[in-house]
């Protein structure tokens, strides 16, 4: 991606972000980010993983899409007969999102920083993304940072940053708690 083109580049958090984000920085990609994560849950998780990534987006001074739809209800009736696919549908629900959104917008390009998460679903992801890209008419930018994973953390610690220890739907939560229970 060259400099002149514009990637908007969905975020789950900025722990996710802060080394995809310097890596297209030293690349001198024009990068904006985009916040849109409806299954988020509890509220007051939400709450902080959004001011974390709006601290961060104030001290690295890139632009910042707040789409703040706090969709707990919508996202579990969604889901709740279908839990084993709950992924695919929250992965939907935010590519679309970045991929409309960039479009409706003069982006060159979209994507998310879902693609550096190591417990994420990758293929699926990225057969989502490619649909969604379809759908919208605008590119995918497609970048597997999950190699970036241990720099990441290392980068958010050293800027102290608010880290989760789960994805953020209510669902992964609860099987954080049982693998810790079991344990």
């Amino acid at each position: 991606m060259s400099a002149t083109e514009k990637l908007l580049l969905h975020s789950c958090c900025a722990p996710c972000l802060i080394a995809p984000y310097q890596e297209l920085k030293a690349e001198a990609v024009n990068v904006s980010v985009l916040w849109y994560n409806p299954n988020i849950h509890p509220v007051t998780e939400y709450r902080q993983r959004l001011q974390t990534l709006k601290d961060f987006a104030e001290r690295e001074g890139f632009p910042l899409i707040v789409k703040d739809d706090y969709g707990l209800r919508d996202f579990v009736k969604a889901v709740v007969d279908r839990l084993n696919s709950r992924c695919g549908h929250c992965y939907r629900l935010r590519l679309e999102t970045v991929a409309k959104t960039a479009s409706e917008n003069g982006f060159d390009a979209f994507s998310s920083t879902l693609f550096y998460s190591k417990y994420q679903n990758h293929e699926l992801l990225k057969e989502i993304a490619e649909e969604m890209a379809a759908t919208y008419q605008v590119s995918f930018f497609y970048r597997d940072w999950r190699e970036l994973w241990d720099e990441g953390t290392r980068l958010s610690r050293e800027a102290g940053m608010y880290r989760q220890k789960y994805c953020g739907c209510v669902f992964s939560e609860e099987e954080r708690y049982l693998k810790r229970k079991q344990a």
